[in-house]
Order: C-alpha cells, then sequence, then structure tokens
C-alpha cells in the first residue's frame, strides 16, 4: 500500500516541474486541460471537538518540511460609480467620490471627501482640510510607536465617522521572516464631529484583505493561519521525517491554534479581547485547514457594540474582494508564486524473508504533480443588518485577473479567468456563468484570445468585455443575456492593451493602458474610446498615446477619475523626466488632452530634487484636487491654473 504524504516545494522547484513537462520534439503543446465547474457544499462543524478533529487532519495533510507555505497575495454598468453626490444642502458642492467597482458600495481608498470636507491618512496621521478656506483644520496621530509610519492605510467614510484601515503583516510567515516592525492590522474608528478622536481600535488575528460598505455598515475581510509552533528541524534530516514532525505537532495543537482572536479597545483604552466562536466557523467540503477567512462587521453609525465585530468564519483562503449591495465575494486564487503542497507517493520497503537481513529502506524521492490551476469563491450574503450569512462555494477553472472579473447580475455570477496549461506555453480564458444562490454552473463561453491571458475585464448589465492580450488586443464583446448559452458577439484587434475599462456614457467604452508595437513589446500609456453601441462591431473611435510613460489607473481603478458632466477626465502619469496627471477631455466623439497637472518640486538633503507622484484625484465644484505623498494641490478645473498646495509632510 503507498502511503500520500503532503510536502511543499518552493517557485524555483515548481519551475523545474515545468519545465520538465515541456515537449522537447517541436510538437504544438497541448492546451490547458478544463476542469469542472460546480458548486461545493458549504458545511457547518457539529461541534467544537469536529471542528478541531477536521482542522487538524486537513492541516496534516497539507504541512509540509517548512510549514504551511506562504499566503502571500499578490498586490489587475451603464451608471458611472464615481458619479455626482446629490446636494443634500446647497453649502456642499458637486463633487466626486472613490471610483469602485459597483454604485452604492463604497470601497477604502486613501482620501475620502463629502464635498465640504477632505480627509486623509499619510504618515500614519489623519488630517482634516476644509474645502471652502483650504487649510487643514484638524489632525490627528494614530501610529503606535515609529514602526507604523510607513504603514499603509486605507479610509472609509460615513457621515461624521471614518474608518481607518492600517494594512498590518500579521501572518505567521512575517512574524518569522520581516526584519522590519511592519505593525499588526488595525481598523482604527474615528468621530470627526469636532475635534477628531478615536472612538474604538479593532486588532483582528491575521492581515487585511479588503472591505466593502453599503450604506454605514463595513463588512471587513481578514486571513489567518493557524497559529502552531512547528519542531525546529534537526540537521540531516530528511524532509519526509521533518514532514512526519510536522504532522504530529499539528496533531496535537488545541482549537485556539485555529480560532481567531480579536482584541478591542475603547475611547477610555479598556482592551476586551474576543475569539471567534466554534459555531460560527464553516467550512466548503474541501479544504486545507491551513488558512480561515473571517468578516467582521462594523456598523459606523453605531461604533463598536456589545457584541463586538460580529465576526465569523470559514475555512477557506482568499485574496481577491468582489461585493454588491446584497453579496460579498472573496475569491482563492492558485498561487504559484507560493510554496505549494504536493503530493509525494511513498513505497514502503517490501517484507524481506527471514533468513534474509532487513535492508536499509531508501529515502522517498519526490514525485511533485502540479495541482489544477483553479479559483474557488465563497458567497456570502450581507442584506441584513449584523453578520453576514454564508451562501455556497464554488470552484472555476483558471485564475481571476481582479475584482473586476466578476459581476453579479439578475441572480447570475459572472466570472471570467485565463486557464495556462502546465507547460505554460497555451492559455486561453473564459467567462463562467454560476448561479448566485448555489454557485452552480449555468453555462460558458471560452475560446478567448488562444494564447494570451485577461488584461481587463468590465461587465454593464448583460453585456461583458474583455481584453487578452499578447502581441496584439483583441477586445471581445459577449452577449450574456442567456445564463446558459453567453457568446461572443464580437471582436475588436488593435495594438497595445486596454488594463482598465470604464463606462463612458450610452453606447461607450473608456480604456486605459498600454500602446505596443505589433511584436507585444509596449511603447506608453494610452486612452481609447470605443464604440460599443453595435456589439458585433466594436471599434476605436479615439486614442491618445503618450510615449514612454505609464499610470497607476492601470492596475488600480481607484486612481481613475470620470467626470461625465463635463467629460473630465484625469489619471495619474509617469514619465521619465517628470510625473503629474494627465487631464483630458473625454466626449462623445473622442479623446482630447487639456493639459498636465504637477505637483511642486520637493528637494531633499543632498541636493537631490524630485517631482511627487500624483496617486489621486477628485472633482469639487470647479476645481480638481490632487493628492500625492507629499501634500494636495488645488486647481481650476478649465484652465488648470495651480490656486493651492497644501502640504501633508
Amino acid at each position: 500500500m503507498k502511503t500520500l504524504i503532503r510536502t511543499a516545494v518552493t517557485v524555483a522547484a515548481l519551475a523545474t516541474v515545468t519545465a520538465a513537462c515541456t515537449t522537447s520534439t517541436g510538437e504544438t503543446p497541448a492546451p490547458p486541460k478544463k476542469t469542472t465547474l460546480g458548486a461545493i457544499r458549504l458545511v457547518a462543524y457539529n461541534s467544537c471537538d469536529d471542528m478541531l478533529a477536521g482542522l487538524r487532519e486537513k492541516a496534516a495533510a497539507n504541512v509540509g518540511p517548512w510549514g504551511f507555505g506562504g499566503v502571500t497575495p499578490l498586490t489587475a454598468r451603464a451608471e458611472d460609480t464615481a458619479a455626482i453626490t446629490p446636494n443634500a444642502k446647497t453649502a456642499v458642492p458637486e463633487h466626486s467620490t472613490t471610483n469602485v467597482h459597483e454604485a452604492g458600495v463604497d470601497e477604502p481608498d486613501l482620501v475620502k471627501t463629502d464635498g465640504n470636507r477632505v480627509i486623509t491618512v499619510t504618515g500614519g496621521t489623519l488630517r482634516i482640510i476644509d474645502t471652502a478656506t483650504r487649510k487643514v483644520t484638524s489632525t490627528l496621530k494614530l501610529t503606535e510607536g515609529d514602526e507604523r509610519v510607513f504603514a499603509p492605510a486605507d479610509l472609509l467614510l460615513s457621515g461624521n465617522r471614518a474608518l481607518v484601515l492600517f494594512r498590518g503583516y500579521g501572518d505567521a510567515m512575517f512574524k518569522a521572516t520581516s526584519a522590519v516592525p511592519l505593525g499588526d492590522t488595525r481598523y482604527v474608528l474615528v468621530d470627526l464631529a469636532g475635534e477628531p478622536k478615536v472612538m474604538s481600535t479593532v486588532k483582528p488575528q491575521g492581515t487585511y484583505v479588503d472591505a466593502r460598505m453599503v450604506g454605514s455598515t463595513v463588512r471587513i475581510v481578514t486571513r489567518s493561519q493557524p497559529d502552531i509552533t512547528l519542531p525546529q528541524p534537526k540537521e540531516n534530516v530528511s524532509e519526509a521525517e521533518r514532514i512526519k514532525a510536522n504532522q504530529a505537532a499539528v496533531r496535537q495543537a488545541p482549537i485556539d491554534a485555529w480560532l481567531p482572536k480579536i482584541e478591542i479597545k475603547d475611547a477610555s483604552g479598556a482592551v476586551k479581547t474576543d475569539t471567534v466562536k466554534c459555531e460560527r466557523v464553516s467550512h466548503p467540503a474541501d479544504y486545507t485547514g491551513t488558512s480561515l477567512l473571517t468578516v467582521h462587521t462594523l456598523d459606523l453609525a453605531q461604533g463598536v457594540t456589545t457584541t463586538g465585530t460580529d465576526p465569523i468564519s470559514l475555512a477557506a483562503d482568499g485574496d481577491i474582494v468582489y461585493g454588491t449591495g446584497t453579496s460579498l465575494y472573496v475569491a482563492s486564487n492558485p498561487r504559484w508564486w507560493s510554496v505549494l503542497p504536493m503530493p509525494i507517493d511513498i513505497a514502503p520497503a517490501e517484507e524481506p524473508t527471514p533468513e534474509e537481513p532487513k535492508p536499509t529502506p531508501e529515502e522517498p524521492k519526490p514525485t511533485p504533480t502540479i495541482p489544477p490551476e483553479e479559483t474557488e469563491i465563497h458567497r456570502f450574503d450581507v442584506a441584513s443588518p449584523g453578520p453576514p450569512s454564508y451562501v455556497a462555494s464554488g470552484k472555476v477553472s483558471g485564475r481571476l485577473l481582479n475584482q473586476y472579473s466578476m459581476s453579479e447580475h439578475e441572480g447570475h455570477l459572472r466570472v471570467a479567468t485565463t486557464l495556462t496549461s502546465a507547460d505554460g506555453k497555451n492559455s486561453s480564458s473564459t467567462v463562467h456563468v454560476l448561479k448566485a444562490d448555489t454557485l452552480a454552473k449555468s453555462g460558458e463561453v471560452g475560446g478567448l484570445g488562444e494564447g494570451e491571458r485577461i488584461y481587463s475585464v468590465r461587465f454593464i448589465g448583460a453585456v461583458g468585455y474583455c481584453v487578452t492580450f499578447k502581441q496584439v488586443d483583441p477586445l471581445y464583446t459577449l452577449d450574456l443575456r442567456d445564463p446558459a448559452a453567453p457568446k461572443v458577439t464580437g471582436e475588436l484587434k488593435i495594438t497595445g492593451y486596454s488594463a482598465y475599462l470604464h463606462p463612458g456614457g450610452e453606447g461607450r467604452l473608456i480604456g486605459i493602458g498600454q500602446e505596443a508595437s505589433e511584436q507585444g513589446r509596449t511603447l506608453g500609456t494610452q486612452v481609447s474610446l470605443f464604440d460599443v453601441s453595435d456589439p458585433a462591431s466594436p471599434r476605436r473611435l479615439s486614442q491618445l498615446f503618450q510615449k514612454d510613460s505609464g499610470s497607476e489607473a492601470e492596475w488600480d481603478p481607484h486612481a481613475f477619475l470620470y467626470w461625465p458632466k463635463t467629460g473630465l477626465s484625469v489619471i495619474p502619469l509617469t514619465q521619465q523626466n517628470e510625473s503629474g496627471a494627465l487631464v483630458l477631455k473625454i466626449d462623445d466623439s473622442g479623446v482630447s488632452k487639456v493639459g498636465m497637472i504637477k505637483h511642486p518640486t520637493q528637494e531633499q538633503q543632498g541636493d537631490y530634487a524630485y517631482q511627487p507622484g500624483i496617486q489621486r484625484s477628485i472633482v469639487i465644484g470647479d476645481t480638481i484636487w490632487t493628492l500625492s505623498q507629499e501634500g494636495i494641490q488645488v486647481n481650476d478645473a478649465t484652465t488648470l491654473a495651480s490656486q493651492t498646495w497644501i502640504p501633508l509632510r
């Protein structure tokens, strides 16, 4: 009988395995093998003992000679989601908001505004800027020592409450390997009425994945690994022996090793520590036992109540979050860059006959196999107040690009993935349609971009747009009206690619990306306006090209500003000799350049000067506010004349 032992290989070893699969005869490589789509039943644990037994065995099966492996994520509708905020009173100027995926579902970002105030956190300090006087009216230091000064932070804003989300690094992997103290994940609730003050601080166990806010209710997703001390490996010990010792440690670990802990500090400094209860943890039918997703709920209007953050957990992994008004999806991409568990078959030595000496068994040779490239998706119902509830889990072949690869519409979830063959020589993309209530397969359309990968996706109602690229950029239009039979209706081939797609009005689609040569070499930022009024024949109406440049908007949609009222659009732009924000006019017929906004040159010690890179842009009234790490600048929206510089250092 063969014994199945799990081990782990590094990326380098995986590359060796991949190379070994490459054909040497010059034959066309086999296309990637498809996996069956289907729902994965969610199962609740019967008791803490049942939960502990299940987690121990699953984790033991997935522990390798060096531990559980890395969990570092890589951090790619017709109405405009960065639309005008209606005036609650005449004193509030018209203003843009964060560019988000779904209307009414806010996403954390570097800066927030309600028209009267601009709020941002830089260097661990929250600052409030009055938009009328253009002065910093209040500051609040949120750091807990110098180690947190450089900790990245995002914001959510609801009325006079702000939630600051510090992206700490709390997983065991970072605790063991990080030479620089980067702090723990923290969620800080701040009262902005009057002089800002901290109302409460929540420290969850694990790392921050992402969050979404509907109304004043925030759902925050964190990821944690079991806190298990594995034995120090002895010298000259085989990998098989290390695995055996690690498995023994896992099988002796208590339930507390898996259950995430939450520390809550109130305004008085009193600290309460809580733990996710066993009855609040569920699992898919198939899981590893090496990570838990926890969803925390915070109503900014109420603050942190006696129920804390109402956490619920799922024995699963995830790194991409997508939300609607009623659903929260967390997807887990296959991690080809991480330490991956691989199966090793070990055949025991044959039993010797009595007259023969027992031979010394040889150390088993690893025979790793590459796991299928597939993505798990978990759905939570967030339609009701309080903690969400699990709905279903599902699995699709291939990997997602980002949250825009998912879209819920009329009871179905559309998911766009790229599947790459084991030898890395062949790839193609597919749009899968799943039932939202079960995440079971309804239909799919594949064969998109043979030999290429997805660079951008956008779903607008019953229509989908998908860009794939290797040397040229096919923009595909898809008809998704029939979930059981989605189909490609049109295709446009042009050089370069769009890395982000944005609705540009009726029958128009805006693309931000890179121009490229016919051989696929990128040449610089391009902004395209597509006419998609005829799904069978998409065409590009206009293109603006900036040679030898790049834009943060290509990989972070929050950096893109589109103001439909005037057609104003702003994107960060970095070129060889300068950085700033490119201001454009996008109307029904084309894209034209208005000018560049640049922040003041900053002098540093050693006579070194640099141009701050602009990260975000906001429209407030008839002005454009731009944010960099050094400060905020206010420019006239028509002439682009600089009006005010507000330093943030």
